[in-house]
C-alpha cells in the first residue's frame, strides 16, 4: 500500500489500482448507469400501473407497501455490514433487483393477453416491493461507503455535483421514455412500449453493476457493540432523534398528495404522456439547477437552514396543483417552488446526517430513521389512496382536497419540529434569517414548550 497526499492506493480484488479521488469519479460514473436504469423504468412505475389495470387505491398502495420494505432492508441491510463488505452487499442486491424486473416485463404481456386482470396490479406492488426492499438493503452500505470516501467538508459541493449530473441524465432517459412509450401508445402497442423500456434498464443496471466492481472500498466492518434497538433510538430523542421524526412526519405529508399528481395529470387532466412527462421533469430540472447553490449552502451555512427553506417552499406546492390546470403554469410555479424545496431536503438531509452520526453507528441509524419515514409514507400513501377513492368530498374533487390536507399538514410539521433541531457544526451566520424567516416557527415552538410544561405541573 502507498499513501499519497488525498490518495490511498491499493490493489482490490483484481482489479487496477483505486484511490479515492478515483472511486468518487467513478461513483459518479456508477450512479449515472444506474439512474438510466431507473429512469427506463422506476420513474414510469405509475402509468405503467394504471396500464394494466391499476386505480389510484393501488398507487397508494404501491407507494405505502414499497415505502415500508425500502426501511425493512435497511436494517437487514445494517447487520449484514457485521459479517460482509459493503461492496459485496451491493453487488449481489444489484444482481437480485436486475431479476426482479423480468417478472415485472412479464406481467405487461400477461396484461396484453388479458390473462388474470384482477390480480396483475396486486402482483406488481408484491414484484415492486421486493425490488424496494433490496434496493433498501444496498442503501445502508452505500451511505456509509460514501462517507468514508468523501470529505467531511467537501460533502455539500460532491453530493450536488454527483446529484447534478446523475440528474440531468435520468432526466435525458425519462424524456426519451416518454417518446418511447408515446409512439407506441399512438400504435395501439402502448404494453409493448413498457416492455422495451424495462429491457433496456436491465442493460444499463448490469452495466451500474460491473462499475461498481471498480470502486474502491475502504477496509471496514461494524464493531461489537455498536448495536441498540430502535426502541432505545426512538427513546433516546436527541438532535439527530428529533431529524428522523421530523423527516417521517414531513414525509408522510408529503405522500399524502405525492402519489396522486400524476394521476391527477394523466386521469383529470387528459395530458398525453409527453406532455405529463414534461411537467413531471420540470421540479427536477429546478433541482438540478439549484442542487449546486444548495452544495454550496450546506458547506458554508450548514443544513439545518436548508431544512427550513425546504419546510416553507414545500406546503405551498400542492396549493398551486388545485387552482392550475395549464401545463406551462404548472411548470413554472408548483415546479419551480418543488424543485427548490428539493434541493434544499435533500443535500441538507443528507449532510445533517453525515454531521450527526458516527460512523460505526451510521448503517443502522440511517436504517432506523428510513423505518420511520416508511411508516409516515406508508400511512401518507394510505391516506392519500383512500381520500382519493372513497373520501365523500362534494365540494371539490377528492383529488384536489387531498392536495389541500397535504399542504397544511406539511406546514404543520415544520412549524413544530424544525425549532427544535439544532446544527451539528459551526457554520457561518446569515443575519436577518433568524430574526425573519424563522421566527414564526420559534414563536410557534416557543407556544406548544410553555403548554407542554404548563400541562406537566398540572
Amino acid at each position: 500500500m502507498v499513501k499519497g497526499k488525498e490518495e490511498i492506493v491499493i490493489r482490490e480484488s483484481g482489479y487496477e489500482i483505486h484511490s479515492k479521488e478515483r472511486a468518487l469519479k467513478r461513483s459518479i460514473a456508477e450512479g449515472s448507469l444506474h439512474e438510466v436504469g431507473t429512469g427506463a423504468s422506476v420513474s414510469f412505475i405509475t402509468p405503467f400501473a394504471l396500464t394494466i389495470g391499476g386505480n389510484s387505491f393501488h398507487i397508494g398502495i404501491l407507494s405505502a407497501v414499497s415505502a415500508l420494505f425500502s426501511p425493512i432492508g435497511q436494517l437487514h441491510g445494517s447487520r449484514l455490514m457485521e459479517k460482509h463488505s459493503r461492496k459485496k452487499i451491493l453487488l449481489r442486491v444489484k444482481m437480485l433487483q436486475i431479476m426482479l424486473w423480468l417478472p415485472i416485463i412479464v406481467l405487461a404481456y400477461l396484461s396484453f393477453r388479458g390473462v388474470v386482470e384482477f390480480y396483475l396490479p396486486w402482483l406488481l406492488v408484491l414484484f415492486y416491493s421486493l425490488f424496494i426492499y433490496f434496493a433498501g438493503v444496498g442503501h445502508v452500505a452505500w451511505f456509509s461507503w460514501m462517507g468514508d470516501i468523501v470529505k467531511a467538508e467537501e460533502r455539500g459541493r460532491y453530493f450536488s455535483r454527483r446529484n447534478r449530473i446523475v440528474g440531468i441524465i435520468g432526466l435525458a432517459t425519462f424524456i426519451a421514455g416518454a417518446f418511447v412509450l408515446d409512439y407506441f401508445e399512438t400504435k395501439g402497442l402502448l404494453l409493448l412500449g413498457f416492455s422495451i423500456l424495462f429491457l433496456f434498464s436491465l442493460v444499463f443496471r448490469e452495466a451500474s453493476r460491473r462499475m461498481m466492481m471498480k470502486i474502491f472500498n475502504p477496509e471496514f466492518r461494524v464493531k461489537k457493540g455498536y448495536y441498540f434497538s430502535f426502541r432505545d433510538f426512538i427513546k433516546r430523542y436527541d438532535n439527530f432523534g428529533k431529524f428522523a421524526f421530523f423527516h417521517a412526519f414531513f414525509n408522510l405529508a408529503i405522500m399524502i398528495a405525492s402519489p396522486f399528481f400524476a394521476v391527477y395529470m394523466l386521469r383529470d387532466l387528459g395530458f398525453n404522456y409527453v406532455t405529463f412527462t414534461i411537467v413531471s421533469l420540470s421540479s427536477t430540472v429546478f433541482y438540478l439547477i439549484f442542487t449546486p447553490l444548495a452544495g454550496k449552502f450546506s458547506d458554508e451555512y450548514g443544513n439545518v437552514k436548508l431544512l427550513y427553506i425546504s419546510g416553507f417552499l414545500f406546503p405551498l406546492a400542492p396549493l398551486f396543483w388545485i387552482f392550475l390546470k395549464e401545463p406551462v403554469s404548472l411548470i413554472f410555479i408548483p415546479g419551480l417552488i418543488t424543485g427548490i424545496a428539493n434541493a434544499a431536503f435533500i443535500i441538507g438531509a443528507t449532510n445533517f446526517t453525515y454531521d450527526s452520526v458516527k460512523q460505526q453507528k451510521r448503517g443502522l441509524c440511517v436504517a432506523y430513521t428510513s423505518l420511520l419515514t416508511g411508516i409516515g409514507i406508508f400511512f401518507g400513501s394510505l391516506i392519500g389512496g383512500v381520500f382519493v377513492e372513497y373520501l365523500p368530498v362534494h365540494f371539490m374533487k377528492p383529488i384536489l382536497f387531498v392536495f389541500l390536507v397535504s399542504a397544511v399538514f406539511r406546514a404543520l410539521v415544520a412549524l413544530f419540529y424544525l425549532p427544535q433541531i439544532k446544527e451539528e457544526r459551526k457554520t457561518e451566520r446569515i443575519d436577518g434569517l433568524s430574526a425573519d424567516v424563522l421566527h414564526p416557527f420559534r414563536t410557534i415552538h416557543s407556544d406548544v414548550v410553555w403548554f407542554k410544561n404548563f400541562i406537566h405541573k398540572r
